[in-house]
């Protein structure tokens, strides 16, 4: 992410020149001790480790380099240093693998700075890409900065600006690693009662209202399956509050209720920490008091009365969604409690949120180094945080209505989570559908069961990230001739990162469905299809393949059948695959589901199929 234009062109020329470097360091080779200082302080300042040089390397450079050179990095190897003393000090500085060089050339009267690119240029220029370049001058240094970047080296006008690009090399690569992560499966615990949260909001609605009371935003969460603190709700009567109280035992945590009044501690309708009868009547009547001042015309609905729960070594984080009128619905994460917009402690991300992601989302904000614990405090439940995170992302895509929701605090040790209070507003007039998301959603309505003959209960529904594991095990059980038959090659392994690109797929996109059944209690994957349209959707490549020992059942043509259907709605006009002329089995199939079979016009032994999904226009 960048924040400036000239940011925008610095990663992108380094993107275009650079982008096979995965090195996480860098060594700074000048020929200047000032130019050397201004690289390392825009390293410390953007994060970027500078290389320890290793006792190998510093003895290869004494050889090459005057005995008065830094012995350390930045190498600086001089102000007089002739063209191949950079040539040299290059060449050893290439053997340290793990580091991206920068070269920083300040421009002497004693060699031409051209004569010094010329030189480099072989070794700058050499593949994977090792070398970003920064030639400090203007006139003096044109002719050899453009000597550089016609040999495809990254240039950059300033030190500072060549640190900016790698640092920004560095956040491509380590997001691109995070969004292949095989994420775990969500733990929090709980079923999601979808048709009752639906029937609450409704109510809510034909209430006329879009503001949930606190005890029906409690509800709403324990029916997502979040853990929550019970409520009691009583009439606007002090007497009733401490029954209340006593039936639930002290201490207890009292608030006023009212349709009108959306954050209670704003108007002093907050008491925490209750411990007797007369504490509570005490606190009930100076709450009505203050509210009736500050907000006359505020309805009071009563109280509610709960808990004080007590965790010890707890947190206090805020999880909250909106809806952005540009990028459609948002979700923040980040230090919660009645002082979170004081600390401004918080990160956003775009929906759908999987395991790793809602990871990704906690470590952006500061409070999470607490999270990971520190003297006598342990880590907290890293997994109950995420786990809200995913069923919240969840959520906003089962539930349209929702237009904002904050659970501030969430309340978390290394024991458990639980949500103290919460706020959700719904409308009727929000959009519905995958449209409104910036990224499609898992498009869990997709998802259907059959009762097979021969297998028993069959679920067939969108891959997720999450079914690495089982899809790597349905790969290995595979017989290597119906692998070949699929892919035209035989291979029985397969790398995580192409494991990876087959289950992190945008639905919007293609569309993978994989055939599931439940063996002793455990999900495996038994046969799979997948559809990758083209940019316009004019037309859909095909693939299918079922578990060897699952042949003959009839899957094949199930799975067919659902990416047919799937297609034809999503407006994919037609569907294209390329078969073995000896894959009989398959190219039945596909004829017996309409497709026209004809040779292939390069090669004598594949067969190209296609069917028309819509009419011709």
């Amino acid at each position: 992410r960048v924040f400036t234009l000239q940011h925008l062109f610095i990663a992108a020329e380094l993107l275009a020149r650079f982008r096979d470097n995965r090195s996480e360091k860098l060594i700074v080779l000048t020929n200047g001790g000032g130019a050397g200082v201004m690289a390392a302080d825009a390293a410390a300042f953007a994060g970027v480790e500078l290389a320890t040089l290793s006792p190998e390397l510093v003895e290869q450079l004494d050889a090459v380099l005057p005995g008065n050179w830094s012995r350390g990095n930045p190498v600086d190897i001089i102000g007089d240093a002739p063209a191949q003393r950079y040539v040299d000090a290059m060449k050893v500085l290439r053997q340290d693998r793990d580091s991206a060089i920068l070269f920083v050339q300040a421009p002497t009267a004693i060699v031409p700075s051209t004569d010094i690119a010329q030189a480099l240029l072989p070794l700058a220029s050499e593949r994977p890409p090792r070398v970003l370049g920064s030639w400090l001058g203007h006139s003096a240094v044109a002719e050899a900065r453009a000597i550089f970047r016609a040999g495809g080296v990254p240039d950059y006008d300033t030190p500072e600006e060549a640190v900016r690009a790698f640092s920004f090399l560095r956040q491509y690569h380590r997001h691109q690693a995070e969004l292949m992560e095989t994420p775990a499966a969500n733990t929090l615990n709980g079923s999601v009662d979808l048709a009752a949260i639906r029937e609450l909001v409704q109510f809510v609605l034909a209430d006329g209202r879009e503001i949930l009371t606190e005890p029906e935003a409690k509800e709403f969460l324990r029916l997502a399956g979040m853990p929550v603190t019970p409520t009691r709700v009583v009439p606007p009567e002090p007497p009733a509050v401490v029954y209340a109280a006593e039936t639930l035992g002290y201490p207890v945590v009292i608030k006023i209720l009212s349709h009108d009044i959306s954050h209670k501690s704003d108007v002093g309708g907050v008491r925490l920490n209750l411990h007797n009868a007369a504490e509570v009547e005490q606190a009930a009547q100076a709450m009505l008091d203050r509210v009736a001042e500050r907000m006359p015309h505020a309805r009071i609905d009563g109280f509610t009365v709960q808990p004080m729960v007590r965790l010890k070594n707890a947190h206090e984080l805020i999880i909250g969604a909106s809806v952005d009128p540009l990028f459609g619905p948002v979700i923040l994460f980040g230090q919660g409690g009645t002082s979170v917009e004081v600390v401004a402690d918080r990160a956003l991300a775009l929906p759908p949120l999987n395991t790793s992601l809602a990871e990704a989302l906690v470590e952006r904000t500061r409070i999470a180094k607490l999270l990971r614990g520190y003297r006598d405090v342990p880590p907290a439940r890293m997994d109950a945080i995420t786990g809200t995170l995913v069923a919240i992302s969840q959520l906003l895509a089962d539930v349209p209505e929702i237009a904002e929701l904050d659970i501030n605090p969430l309340l978390v040790n290394d024991q458990e989570a639980v949500a103290l209070d919460a706020r959700v507003r719904v409308s009727r007039n929000r959009p519905s559908g995958a449209d409104r998301f910036a990224i499609r959603p898992y498009p869990q309505e997709l998802a259907s069961t059959h009762d097979w003959n021969g297998i028993g209960t069959l679920t067939v529904r969108p891959i997720r990230p999450e079914d690495e594991p089982q899809h790597r095990a349905f790969i290995e059980c595979m017989d290597p001739e119906d692998i070949r038959m699929r892919i035209f090659y035989s291979r029985r392994s397969i790398e995580h990162s192409e494991l990876a690109r087959l289950t992190q797929i945008d639905y919007e996109r293609e569309m993978a469905f994989v055939a599931t059944v439940s063996v002793n209690g455990k999900e495996e994957t038994v046969g799979v299809v997948r559809g990758i349209c083209d940019p316009d959707n004019d037309s859909a490549e095909f693939g299918v393949m079922v578990r060897s020992d699952m042949k003959g059942h009839g899957l094949g043509r199930l799975l067919m059948d659902k990416l047919i259907a799937y297609l034809r709605s999503h407006g994919t006009q037609r569907i294209v695959g390329t078969i073995l002329r000896e894959n009989k089995g398959m190219l039945a199939l596909a004829s017996d589901l309409g497709f026209t079979v004809k040779p292939h016009p390069e090669d004598p032994d594949l067969r190209e199929v296609e069917l028309p999904l819509r009419p011709a226009r």
